[in-house]
């Protein structure tokens, strides 16, 4: 089984300051640990810290899933999940950015202030 790193106070130094930046208001990020497949053919999951925090209606959840790894995604219920279609990043900040950035998007869309993407 594979050890990943706890997130390190400069990784949740970077995520308050992100967030803050852009909600314009301190936002308190909490760590934790999640169960998840590091690849899709795992059979066995693999305990990862995790950055979590919740803004409006919308909860957010980042994973890290090496050293410098780290996976995002956003839902308002299990059954509405949404990632950014990055499947990991090497960045925390770009990882955080790119979600709240697409979060802003699916918000946009679902408004009607931007066309719905054809699949």
């Amino acid at each position: 089984m594979r050890q990943i790193p706890d997130i390190t106070e400069t990784e949740l130094w970077i995520a308050r300051t992100t967030l803050a930046e852009r909600y314009g208001q301190p936002i308190a990020p909490e760590v934790a640990d999640s169960e998840i497949r590091i690849e899709p053919s795992d059979r066995e999951l693999t305990q990862v810290p995790v950055i979590f925090w919740q803004a409006e209606d919308c909860n957010f959840i980042i994973f890290k899933t090496g050293e410098r790894n780290y996976r995002g995604q956003f839902f308002y219920r299990l059954y509405q999940q949404y990632g950014t279609g990055v499947r990991e990043y090497d960045d925390l900040t770009e990882c955080i950015v790119s979600l709240l950035q697409t979060q802003a998007d699916y918000v946009a869309q679902e408004r009607g202030d931007i066309p719905q993407k054809r699949r």
